[in-house]
């Protein structure tokens, strides 16, 4: 089984690019935009930058993770994710997923298209092809995040998902852990805690999120055995123009 020892893997989930943000009662479902954080994993940095994009019939969104200061000094390379979803009836349905893992010790290249006709994923994940039978709503590593933002956006704080990490299917457990005011570098809001784990893991993430910015999460934790592992704290975010070229963004 391929696992993922990097360090907002398990925090996002997905991390990661998670953001559903702008004004709360948009017509948008999301509003294309581009959010920094402050990454800190034990005594070493990092920053994340997580970008939505509108693509005409679809939204694609992008988180990169790249190490600063002392952690930049012996450790090269990036993180770089994106999924294209489709928003159907506020379900969100990824049509593809992709992931260069270039920053852990172990280099990782993924690639799956998702046929909700046909009820299968396929894909590369290094070199190795890959296939996968879709029984039910299934969500890669980037869009469960922002499934779940829209399910806060409609007055659904709990449930149960299933999310497909590179070759390994995860059931996730969703509970709401209530509210707490909270500062950031971007300012200080009143966020709900959604934290969330998968069956028979000892990593619990937690997203604090904020209704004044479309339930973007302003922290994210991770906590492993009880102890806090990793954190990302919000330092800025603003709007991208709706014709904004995702190439030309990155």
């Amino acid at each position: 089984m391929i696992r993922y020892n990097r360090f907002l893997v398990h925090t996002l989930t997905s991390l990661i690019a998670l953001l559903l943000t702008g004004n709360a009662l948009s017509n948008e479902v999301l509003v294309p935009h581009v959010a920094e954080y402050k990454v800190k994993i034990s005594v070493l940095g990092g920053t994340m930058r997580t970008q939505v994009f509108d693509v005409g019939d679809a939204y694609m969104a992008r988180s990169v993770i790249s190490p600063t200061g002392f952690a930049s000094m012996f450790m090269d390379g990036s993180i770089v994710e994106q999924s294209e979803f489709v928003v159907d009836e506020d379900v969100l349905r990824p049509r593809h997923y992709e992931s260069i893992d270039t920053l852990s010790k172990e280099k990782t290249t993924i690639s799956f298209d998702f046929d909700w006709q046909d009820r299968k994923v396929t894909g590369v994940i290094n070199e190795q092809d890959f296939a996968f039978t879709i029984g039910g709503l299934l969500h890669d590593r980037v869009s469960i995040q922002y499934q779940l933002m829209q399910n806060l956006r409609n007055g659904k704080d709990a449930g149960q998902y299933a999310m497909l990490d590179g070759d390994e299917l995860k059931r996730l457990k969703v509970t709401n852990i209530g509210t707490r005011r909270i500062k950031v570098p971007f300012g200080r809001f009143d966020a709900v805690g959604i934290q969330h784990q998968a069956d028979d893991s000892s990593r619990v993430s937690t997203l604090w999120c904020v209704r004044e910015l479309g339930y973007l999460p302003i922290v994210i934790e991770q906590h492993k055995d009880g102890k806090l592992r990793v954190q990302a704290v919000l330092t800025d975010y603003r709007e991208l123009p709706a014709a904004t070229d995702v190439n030309a963004a990155k």
